[in-house]
């Protein structure tokens, strides 16, 4: 059953419109300065290491549900192969889903900085996660292997915070918490 070219083509300008959507994840830094001023800052080094492991942690927890949820899930699935039963719709979530994992795992990079054991136990992750940035394209062009290597990092990951005292659960985020990034 062939699909018409009209359809194809809205749904190609969809994808792009919610790709770029979340492109710009990281919001404004006025909103940021508003949040930070009116939430207490630890005062001792011990209480800025508890809320580092704290905050990576939760990150690094949505960033693991997320990609089980949309991306490895759809993946072991065969919903990202060619001619695939809900192949689009799939690929438009796990690339939403990779958007906003990649975030939430840069974010769990920069509270690790916070606590020297996690940060001496992500170190090694550094390159893994930054490759992690090109998934959305790799899977469109139909690389089933960007979703192993997806699952692979976040594993990684847990493995880091688990070695560092931090272990990770996966928390999975809503459909409308991937638009928001």
């Amino acid at each position: 059953m062939p699909v018409p070219i009209r359809r194809l083509f809205v749904a190609l300008m969809v994808s792009c419109v919610l790709m770029a959507g979340t492109a710009g994840c990281g919001g404004d830094d006025s909103s940021k300065q508003q949040s930070s001023a009116s939430s207490p800052s630890p005062s001792t080094s011990a209480e800025k290491q508890k809320f580092a492991k704290t905050r990576f942690v939760a990150n690094a927890g949505l960033a693991a549900g997320a990609t089980y949820q949309w991306i490895v899930k759809p993946w072991k699935a065969g919903k990202f192969k060619k001619g695939a039963d809900g192949r689009k719709v799939a690929l438009v979530k796990a690339g939403l889903a990779g958007a906003f994992a990649y975030n939430r795992l840069k974010a769990a990079q920069k509270n690790a900085q916070g606590d020297p054991t996690l940060a001496k136990a992500l170190a090694p992750l550094t390159a893994g996660i930054d490759a992690l940035k090109d998934l959305p394209s790799k899977l469109r062009n139909g690389d089933t292997n960007a979703a192993s290597s997806f699952d692979q990092i976040i594993g990684q990951v847990k493995d880091a915070g688990q070695s560092a005292g931090a272990p990770v659960k996966d928390q999975v985020p809503s459909t409308s918490d991937l638009n928001k990034g």
